[in-house]
């Protein structure tokens, strides 16, 4: 599901559950489908994210986040979440991604996301693994 090598894209839906009274996505639930694009990008790679945290003792967390709502996603959309990794650190990396529809292409969120590499157990920060910062780079 992967425009490129830089890119990756992944699909989803608007369901009644992720609109609000106004019948669009409630903005935190743009949240929701960051975290899963995120999610299948790193599986795409290779990793999942409980064994990383079992067989590593590490997790990936959000630290920070900038967020641009352009325009609204409605009950029923067809949507396109892409990830494109930015630059990588010892500890941490950022992403860039946008959620916009699937028909048009029309951009509706971007994000600049900042993850950083964490102890499972202290959740304090940690160099990313070589084998992991090798793969999340290819």
């Amino acid at each position: 599901m992967s425009k490129s090598a830089a890119e990756f894209s992944w699909p989803a839906r608007v369901y009644w559950e992720d609109t609000d009274g106004g019948g669009v996505v409630y903005h935190a639930n743009y949240l929701k489908f960051l975290e899963r694009a995120r999610t299948e990008w790193l599986r795409a790679k290779g990793f999942e994210q409980r064994a990383l945290m079992l067989g590593t003792s590490m997790v990936f967390a959000v630290y920070s986040m900038q967020i641009q709502f352009l325009k609204p996603a409605r009950l029923d959309d067809a949507l396109r979440i892409s990830a494109r990794l930015g630059v990588c650190r010892r500890a941490s990396f950022a992403m860039t991604q946008v959620i916009s529809h699937e028909r048009d292409g029309t951009e509706l969120c971007r994000a600049e996301v900042e993850i950083a590499c964490l102890d499972a157990e202290t959740f304090r920060p940690i160099p990313i693994p070589a084998q992991v910062l090798t793969e999340i780079q290819r």
